[in-house]
């Protein structure tokens, strides 16, 4: 099989690397040039024709993207270290988290990232500035969120580090990235971060 890969700052293709090493699973990358537009050529939306990374492709020509599906792949072929939970009411916590971190903490991000960071002044063709803005305060709520709940569990859903806390991480770390860190008064979402970034697949 072969992951086509962006490096970072790109958060998608760094979900599935995490995760690739917690399991312990060595991906064989091509890496995908999001400046340079690869991600766009024909070669590549013959893989993804939505045009974004990563992707995963099988030995049999078999195509998976997006970062969640390709972890659930994993998961199936390599079952330990569970990461999406082994019991129905944990499988679900960490289902709602994904679902979370994607549909509010990393559309009010993404909608930053487009609307109003330089990088993509050049291949966005219409931008819309206020609405980019506008999401700025509502990263930060998605932030909080997260706050309360870590303020109550070890990990975002639950006492197990899971495929949710990867999503949040490269989430969060790519929130700063395009200048929303985490407030300073949020002191769980800060404390969780410390510990996870700490553990070596943080660095994947």
């Amino acid at each position: 099989m072969i992951f086509y890969n962006s490096p970072s700052p790109a958060p998608n293709p760094r979900r599935v690397r995490m995760f690739a090493a917690e399991k312990g699973i060595a991906l064989p990358t091509q890496d995908i040039s999001l400046i340079r537009r690869e991600h766009k050529s024909a070669d590549y939306l013959a893989i993804n024709p939505r045009g974004q990374t990563p992707a995963l492709v099988l030995d049999d020509g078999t195509a998976i993207a997006e970062s969640v599906s390709i972890c659930r792949y994993l998961e199936a072929v390599q079952p330990e270290p569970p990461l999406f939970g082994t019991h129905p009411a944990g499988m679900a916590r960490i289902d709602m988290w994904i679902r979370r971190v994607e549909q509010v903490l990393g559309a009010a991000v993404g909608a930053v990232w487009v609307h109003t960071h330089p990088l993509t002044a050049a291949v966005v063709p219409e931008r819309f500035t206020d609405y980019g803005e506008s999401n700025r305060p509502k990263a930060i709520a998605g932030m909080a969120m997260c706050d309360e709940t870590l303020a109550k569990t070890a990990y975002i859903a639950g006492d197990d580090y899971s495929a949710a806390d990867i999503m949040l991480l490269a989430t969060i770390d790519f929130a700063g990235f395009i200048g929303i860190p985490v407030p300073d008064d949020m002191l769980h979402l800060k404390d969780w971060h410390k510990r996870v970034s700490a553990r070596p697949s943080a660095a994947a």
